[in-house]
């Protein structure tokens, strides 16, 4: 009976109500001004989706809450825009775009980081040349480019630069490679692994935070993009995206508030899930680059 007692967990009494009161408030005090900041970047969300749920009188009055709930606005967007065109041809787009990034400026930063050859530090000032530049001043010759191939009207000329290397992903990735041990990868040499074996089976491994920050960077820019799309594929309806898709939805229902909220809560909730499903290798990734220069 006495081992049974010793060995029984301890039933932890439960505070009283004053304290457990006072401990709320302490605490309510102490992070007021997150929860001031939440409350601020909450409110236009809170508002978008209150306004969503409003038939069309409600949302055009000074009425803040919906009633009663019209949940029938997202049946009417579906059947008043082609959002599953908008959202394969954006999927298509993200898709290619992010895959093409992670392969073509995964190598470059593991030869900017860990190899030494002669121009290293050129190459790598003309990546920093290249990230400090606008876009907007390319956008006229790259543009005749694609016309000259025929290719304007599709989402190749959003593609294809992708595969070619991303300034600020390179960059990111060089700066977490030489947070890596070198040990790791002499161990890998002396085992007899070459540089592309090395890369393949011991810094990709590594750096999985800092390629799924890349990745998630590349998705929400190529999500949100809405210059380049709007300038190739403005044209061919066929070929629109969800930014180009939205903004052309809100140009014909301008009246029609609620079904604006409501299309834009449909092609907000797939980025929202994918951050907050991906916030932990996000942050992580984030937090673990830069920290050597």
């Amino acid at each position: 009976m006495t081992t049974a007692a010793a060995t029984a967990p301890l039933a932890r009494r439960k505070p009283p109500l004053a304290v457990r009161r006072r401990r709320f408030l302490v605490a309510v005090a102490n992070h007021s001004l997150l929860i001031a900041v939440a409350v601020l970047f909450l409110a236009p969300f809170a508002f978008i989706a209150l306004t969503a749920l409003m038939s069309t009188n409600q949302a055009l009055s000074s009425h803040l809450w919906p009633q009663p709930f019209r949940w029938s606005n997202f049946v009417d967007v579906w059947s008043k825009a082609p959002l599953l065109r908008w959202a394969l041809n954006t999927a298509m787009y993200s898709g290619l775009a992010t895959l093409g990034v992670l392969v073509s400026s995964i190598p470059v930063a593991y030869a900017l980081s860990r190899l030494r050859w002669r121009g290293r530090d050129a190459v790598f000032l003309v990546v920093l040349v290249a990230l400090m530049l606008p876009p907007q001043v390319s956008v006229i010759p790259v543009y005749v480019l694609w016309a000259k191939l025929h290719l304007v009207g599709t989402l190749w000329p959003l593609i294809i630069p992708s595969w070619l290397g991303d300034a600020f992903s390179i960059f990111l990735l060089r700066q977490f490679f030489l947070t890596i041990p070198e040990e790791y990868l002499d161990a890998a040499r002396v085992d007899g692994c070459g540089e592309l074996r090395i890369l393949t089976t011991v810094v990709l491994r590594l750096a999985k935070p800092a390629i799924a920050a890349v990745a998630l960077f590349s998705i929400l820019y190529t999500f949100n993009d809405y210059f380049l799309p709007l300038l190739y594929v403005g044209e061919s309806p066929h070929h629109w995206v969800a930014s180009i898709g939205l903004s052309q939805f809100r140009s014909l229902h301008q009246v029609q508030w609620n079904l604006t909220m409501a299309a834009t809560l449909l092609v907000m909730a797939p980025v929202i899930v994918l951050f907050f499903l991906a916030q932990k290798a996000f942050v992580e990734g984030v937090t673990l680059t830069g920290v050597k220069g």
